[in-house]
């Protein structure tokens, strides 16, 4: 368990894509971590397949849990509508700043990038997204290059469900450095 006593927090609300949470938080979890699914409600949320619904999951916590000292890092799964409602809470932008200034690790897959550019955080940052979403990146004074995975200082980004193994390596080995 090398990543024993770790706390991840997943944000997530309805829309999210489904492999984007639960493969790296079942990753996590074997590694160790506690991961929590934080959310703005306790009331299940609502996974995607892309277009289509699958399932849902349980939410841990609240957006009120969202302080810096509480985790160690950060996973921001995608999925347009959940990041594109999740980019509007004050909570979570927040959150996603004192994460940045503390230098924690901060994992954005697919859309997710949409809510470091809402908090204001991606000038100057070199990152990947799903390819929708790279005029809205660079307009943000970001750097975006179209690959499986990027690190970039405590970030680490990727484009897509096929890129989830790759996305979740580099955030093992994030938490590795940090947990040293």
């Amino acid at each position: 368990m090398k990543l024993e006593n770790c706390r991840v927090a997943v944000i997530a609300c309805d829309g999210f894509e489904e492999p984007e949470l639960t493969e790296p938080a079942r990753v996590l979890r074997q590694a160790g971590a506690v991961v929590e699914i934080v959310s703005k409600t306790r009331d299940p949320i609502q996974g995607f397949r892309h277009f289509d619904k699958s399932l849902k999951v349980e939410v841990d916590k609240t957006w009120d849990a969202l302080k810096v000292g509480n985790y160690d890092a950060v996973v921001l799964p995608g999925g347009a509508l959940n990041a594109d409602t999740t980019r509007t809470e004050q909570p979570v932008l927040e959150f996603l700043r004192g994460m940045q200034k503390a230098g924690k690790p901060i994992a954005a897959i697919c859309h997710a990038p949409w809510e470091l550019i809402s908090a204001g955080l991606l000038r100057g940052r070199t990152l990947t997204a799903y390819h929708t979403i790279k005029d809205d990146i660079e307009n943000a004074g970001g750097k975006f290059v179209d690959q499986e995975v990027v690190v970039d200082g405590n970030w680490i980004t990727s484009r897509q469900p096929s890129d989830i193994p790759e996305f979740n390596r580099e955030v093992i080995a994030a938490l590795e450095a940090v947990r040293v």
